[in-house]
């Protein structure tokens, strides 16, 4: 019985990336069947909203979404289409699972760790406004509600995973009462789970490890501005966006995401490279039960990556999405 998932192409390179996925998926035996959505440019030229109503209640009906890159403006035109449906949908927690693949030529050859970030509270949850003209104040809120559900949410991840360790990333050295109550609560929840290691690390600091050593890192829990950072930065390691799953959890709803652009300078060309989608597909399997699935995918992609046929030019080859695409089907 075919499961049923709302699909959002988005824009820019996003209906590309998003019809390679779903040509694998269906070669390697997914149980889907797509119900496509609108978000993104073409949702404002059809609709006049870049996240339309029906979106959001496909969603809700549904509960599963995958998710293409969307456009947004910078300083103009709409709200970024992620911090809505984020906010619309309590999608609380951000997963980015960051592991070394083969094939890629990077400094480290060791990494295995996931970040996983507040999604709905911060500064980037975009609360600002103009006090007088030429003055504007931003809002950075922080809730124990809020705090404890992630900080939660990384430890039951870490004792299901068989992760040995959490490292809670911080300013409270500067910002004593909003992120002291986060790490206060980080405390108490740590001591629920006695056979999970805990540290505590300012934010900084663990720019600077993260350059000098990644290995020693397992799980990082933070709120949503740093993690917003850190999960990019931590993407660098392993060889970018191009080739990292995402991942938008909540309570009732999960959105599924490539976590790039959506690199307009390329769009229609067939030169985009579905990875990262695909594997934020493969997590969306594992998500809805189809394990075996989702295991023959990323072991398509790892082959894919170490044989190096068929790549395109921003993983190093000469092919596009078609001659990747069929590559990955092949190595299923």
């Amino acid at each position: 019985m075919n499961t049923p998932v709302v699909l959002i192409p988005g824009d820019g390179i996003g209906p590309e990336v998003t019809a390679s996925v779903c040509e694998v998926l269906a070669a390697a035996g997914a149980n889907i069947k797509w119900i496509e959505a609108h978000a993104g440019i073409p949702a404002v030229e059809r609709f006049g909203d870049p996240l339309p109503k029906d979106t959001l209640d496909l969603i809700r009906r549904y509960r599963v979404a995958l998710k293409g890159p969307c456009t947004t403006p910078v300083g103009k035109g709409f709200r970024s289409i992620n911090v809505r449906l984020r906010k619309e949908l309590d999608l609380y927690a951000s997963v980015r699972p960051v592991c070394s693949l083969p094939g890629i030529p990077v400094p480290y050859s060791d990494v295995d760790l996931v970040v996983i970030r507040e999604n709905t509270e911060g500064l980037y949850s975009g609360q600002e406004h103009m006090v007088v003209p030429g003055v504007v104040e931003s809002l950075r809120i922080i809730t124990r509600t809020a705090a404890e559900r992630i900080v939660r949410y990384a430890f039951e991840l870490a004792r299901r995973q068989g992760r040995k360790r959490v490292t809670f990333c911080h300013k409270a050295d500067v910002l004593p009462l909003s992120d002291g109550l986060f790490l206060k609560v980080a405390r108490e929840v740590a001591d629920e789970f006695p056979f999970v290691g805990f540290e505590e690390i300012h934010v900084d600091t663990l720019c600077m490890q993260l350059a000098l050593d990644p290995s020693r890192y397992d799980v990082l829990v933070m709120e949503n501005l740093f993690g917003d950072v850190l999960s990019d930065l931590c993407a660098g390691l392993v060889g970018g966006l191009g080739v990292v799953p995402g991942a938008n959890i909540g309570s009732r709803y999960a959105v599924f995401e490539a976590v790039h652009g959506s690199a307009p300078d390329i769009a229609g060309k067939g030169l985009a490279n579905p990875i990262a989608l695909l594997r934020s597909a493969a997590l969306l399997l594992e998500h809805i039960g189809q394990t075996r699935v989702a295991a023959r995918v990323e072991s398509a992609v790892r082959n894919t990556l170490q044989t190096g046929q068929g790549l395109t030019q921003d993983l190093g080859g000469t092919g596009n999405t078609a001659s990747i695409t069929a590559e990955l089907i092949r190595n299923l």
